[in-house]
């Protein structure tokens, strides 16, 4: 077998390129030769064979001719002594020819050319080959079969939720009774105390993030078990990736907590591989991503670290996922393997830092919007404040009107539909209610409300 082109025996003194060119250059050419001269042989061979067959036939006829007659002329025993000669030259031709062939094939030289070749090609076409199975962040979408289990779990919860309203209507109970049973079973927002969208993951609240984690840290952290689904839960026969990020926290939050609190690479993989089915979710990712910043605006940073290093793990999984078009837990393995490498686990833990420095960053920008909404809402209450003047306050002298009647005792003694529309301060609904009184009435309110200063003629 011939070594390949691009061995690296080359000597320092060469170019390595150009060495590599040369050599596969020769063994082209020689190639090219042995094959023209093969060739060249096997014509000859086959010309000589042609005239050996003439021969063998001229000598068979003459061979025939001879015994039917007892005189031969010498001409005719000339031409055939002439015809044996050149018979055995071709033959001799011949088997020095097939010795060339035989040497070559026995000193024929290996490579990765003529070693082998083709015997049947043929081309598959995927049907689906244009249809993308990750999400843009890169975690497996749910199969079809999932989403038509969650389609039929959601028919049969709403068909048993009418089940439910139509018994409480028969057996006459109240209608805080109904909705309670109605609801039974299904996680609410006081149960679980974290309600964030998905889509909002990178912009929720600190208070938002504060009540998801109050709810999940009381969560025994002994354990890896996942929580058995309730009888009436109906998303306990639902695919984890098909839940809604409030529907994920009530179930899997304690699930994900265990997981932020590892600080060991190897234990985090044997927890993956264990629970991957439930972290490897793009919910599982964004529970990450607000939990680390939210220890970072409580000022918790070497937690926040950790938690960001644990997201990071989440998110480089799902992306060598998705390059190599591979489901996120079949990778779990290579990408642990990968960060034996030196080089590659401090090019992992320099976009952790990356990532750190942005939770800080949003961590600051976060507070810094808190606090202008904050003071947002204390200048609009103060401002309503200010425009706000309490009557009983002011003494009774100073606050006499016009006319020398009291703008509180007039007050008092207006019809409802007025002393509401002062309140609003809305002219338009001052002007229905004086339209609805009589005339008598109207002139009389209307005549004390001006001299009382409630009105300005």
């Amino acid at each position: 077998i011939e070594l390949s082109d691009d061995e690296d025996d080359v000597h320092p003194n060469i170019d390595k390129d150009s060495w590599f060119r040369m050599k596969h250059r020769s063994r082209v050419e020689r190639e090219e030769r042995e094959e023209k001269d093969k060739k060249k042989i096997d014509a000859e061979m086959a010309k000589a064979n042609l005239r050996i067959k003439e021969i063998n036939k001229i000598l068979s006829k003459a061979s025939a001719a001879n015994d039917g007659s007892d005189s031969d002329s010498d001409d005719d025993l000339e031409d055939l002594d002439g015809l044996r000669s050149e018979l055995k030259a071709h033959q001799n031709a011949n088997a020095d020819n097939q010795a060339k062939l035989d040497n070559y094939e026995k000193n024929k030289k290996w490579n990765v050319d003529n070693m082998c070749h083709v015997v049947e090609e043929r081309t598959i076409v995927n049907e689906n080959v244009g249809e993308s199975k990750f999400t843009d962040a890169g975690f497996a979408l749910p199969k079809e079969a999932e989403m038509e289990e969650a389609a039929a779990a959601t028919e049969k919860e709403a068909a048993t939720d009418n089940g439910t309203k139509t018994e409480a209507k028969k057996e006459g109970k109240s209608s805080s009774t109904a909705k309670k049973e109605e609801n039974e079973g299904v996680p609410t927002e006081k149960m679980s105390g974290a309600k964030i969208s998905s889509t909002a993951a990178a912009k929720t609240t600190s208070g938002a993030a504060t009540t998801a984690k109050t709810t999940t840290t009381t969560t025994t952290l002994t354990t890896a078990k996942k929580p058995l689904p309730q009888p009436n839960d109906p998303t306990a026969s639902v695919s984890v990736s098909m839940l809604t990020y409030h529907e994920f926290t009530v179930k899997y939050a304690g699930v994900v907590e265990q997981f932020m609190a590892l600080e060991s690479m190897d234990k985090s993989k044997e927890f993956l591989l264990r629970n991957g089915d439930t972290l490897l979710q793009e919910n599982a990712s964004n529970y990450l991503l607000l939990a680390s910043l939210e220890d970072e605006m409580n000022g918790f940073h070497d937690k926040m670290k950790l938690v960001a290093r644990q997201s990071q793990i989440i998110s480089n999984i799902a992306e060598l996922a998705k390059s190599l078009k591979l489901h996120p837990g079949n990778v779990i393995h290579p990408f642990f393997q990968r960060m034996q490498n030196k080089e590659l686990h401090e090019g992992f833990m320099a976009g952790v830092n990356e990532f750190i420095k942005k939770i800080e960053i949003r961590a600051v920008q976060k507070k810094k919007e808190m606090d202008e909404e904050r003071a947002r809402e204390v200048a609009e209450e103060g401002a309503d404040a200010e425009g706000t003047v309490d009557m009983s306050e002011i003494p009774r002298e100073e606050r006499l009107g016009p006319g020398g009647l009291d703008p509180l005792e007039v007050f008092d003694t207006l019809p409802e539909s007025m002393q509401a529309a002062f309140e609003s301060r809305e002219k338009e609904q001052l002007e229905a209610a004086l339209r609805a009184m009589k005339p008598e009435e109207l002139e009389y309110h209307m005549k004390r409300c001006i001299d009382s200063g409630l009105w300005n003629a």
